[in-house]
C-alpha cells in the first residue's frame, strides 16, 4: 500500500491533488473505523511516551544515553578541553553531569502535556500521520507541545541548577577558564541551552519508538496497533 501512496503523491505534479486525495480516502481500511484508526495512533504515542520518555526521568536517563546526552554548548567546549588539559577532568565531568541531571528533573513535567496532546488527535490527524513520513507522529507532537514543554522545563531546570549548586559549580568552572591566559571570557545562558537540549532529547526518544512501531511488526504489541499500522506497511 505504501508504494501505491508514494505514486499518488509524486503524481500531484500531473494530476489534481484533491482528486488523488479522494482516491486515498477510498482506500480499504482493513475493516477499521475512523475511531479505530485514531485510537491506534493515540495508543502508539501513549506507548512511546510511557516506554521512552519515562526513561529520561531516571538518574542517568540523559547522562548515560548517547542518543540524548547533553554536551556543552559550542561556546563552552573549549572550557571543557582547557580544564581537562590542565588536569581538572573531574570538575569538567561534574559540570556536564549537572546539566543532564537538570534535564532529567525537567522531563518529569512532560507527561501531562503529551497526554493532552495525544487526546486531541482526530481521525484526520491520524490518517495524515499514517500516510506521512516515518517520524510524522513525532512532528505532530512537536508542533502541539513544544511551546508548553519549554515553558514547563525552563523554570524546573533553573531551579534544579540552584538546588544542587550547579550555578556555583558552573560559575567556578567558567571563572577558572576565564582566568587562563589567552582566553576570551564566555558567559552563555545555560538554562536556555539545557532546556532546548532536553526538548530535543524527548522528541528523539519518541521518534525512536515511532520508528520501532512503524518498521518492526513485533513492536506492535496490541491487536489494534497491528491492524492500524498494517495500513501503512
Amino acid at each position: 500500500m505504501r508504494k501505491f501512496l508514494f505514486i499518488c503523491f509524486v503524481s500531484c505534479s500531473t494530476f489534481n491533488c484533491a482528486e488523488l486525495q479522494q482516491v486515498v480516502n477510498q482506500l480499504p481500511q482493513g475493516g477499521l473505523s475512523e475511531a479505530d484508526i485514531a485510537s491506534g495512533l493515540r495508543q502508539a504515542l501513549d506507548f512511546g511516551i510511557d516506554k521512552q520518555v519515562s526513561k529520561l526521568t531516571l538518574e542517568d536517563g540523559f547522562y548515560k544515553n548517547e542518543l540524548v546526552k547533553i554536551l556543552l554548548p559550542e561556546e563552552l567546549q573549549k572550557v571543557d578541553k582547557a580544564l581537562r588539559d590542565i588536569g581538572l577532568s573531574s570538575l569538567a565531568d561534574e559540570g556536564l553531569k549537572l546539566l543532564n541531571r537538570a534535564a532529567e528533573d525537567a522531563v518529569k513535567e512532560a507527561t501531562p502535556i503529551f497526554v493532552n496532546a495525544v487526546k486531541e488527535i482526530t481521525f484526520t490527524d491520524a490518517k495524515n500521520i499514517l500516510l506521512g513520513q516515518d517520524d510524522a507522529a513525532t512532528h505532530y507532537l512537536t508542533g502541539k507541545t513544544q511551546t508548553d514543554l519549554y515553558n514547563k522545563f525552563h523554570p524546573v531546570i533553573n531551579n534544579s541548577f540552584a538546588k544542587v549548586g550547579a550555578d556555583q559549580i558552573w560559575e567556578n568552572l567558567i571563572n577558572r577558564y576565564n582566568s587562563l591566559p589567552f582566553t576570551n571570557n564566555v558567559n552563555p545562558d545555560l538554562t536556555d541551552y539545557v532546556t532546548g537540549e532536553a526538548l530535543k532529547g524527548v522528541y528523539t526518544m519518541i521518534a525512536v519508538e515511532e520508528k520501532e512501531i512503524r518498521t518492526k511488526i513485533g513492536s506492535r504489541t496490541t491487536d489494534l496497533l497491528r491492524r492500524v499500522f498494517a495500513l501503512q506497511d
